[in-house]
């Protein structure tokens, strides 16, 4: 659960702590499915998800699901708050901006996708399993 606020309040240290969990937790799936090569990739990828939702949305409940299908690591943050959310353009000095453009850099860079699902509710990617970890 994240504590509700406004687009203009800061973020509690107590949802901020979640991502970090939330991290942990993908983690420790990829061990459990044997693909820790993928690891620091995906870090980044739910790290940035999750903050991006956490961030925008104003919501109360935020998802990660992360599945393995047909030799692909999907990757989905759900917010239930339909949005108009896509990667743009991010300025020099600007302090954010990046996250959904280096989420759509890192899937295509593991043979995958990325992509806004639900009306902008849901945010996700895959990435295609190494070949010796493919099935």
């Amino acid at each position: 659960m994240i504590a509700p606020r406004h687009q203009t309040d800061s973020l509690p240290p107590r949802d901020t702590s979640q991502v970090g969990i939330m991290r942990r937790i993908a983690a420790a799936r990829l061990r459990y499915w044997g693909l820790q090569t993928l690891t620091d990739d995906v870090m980044l990828i739910v790290s940035e998800l999750l903050t991006n939702a956490l961030l925008h949305s104003g919501t109360t409940k935020i998802g990660l699901k992360l599945t393995v299908e047909e030799d692909f690591l999907h990757i989905a943050v759900s917010d239930g708050v339909p949005s108009r959310i896509a990667p743009g353009p991010a300025y020099e000095k600007a302090e954010s901006g990046r996250g959904l453009t280096l989420v759509a850099a890192l899937a295509q860079g593991h043979g995958g996708t990325f992509g806004i699902s639900d009306g902008g509710a849901t945010a996700w990617c895959t990435l295609a399993l190494p070949p010796q970890e493919a099935s």
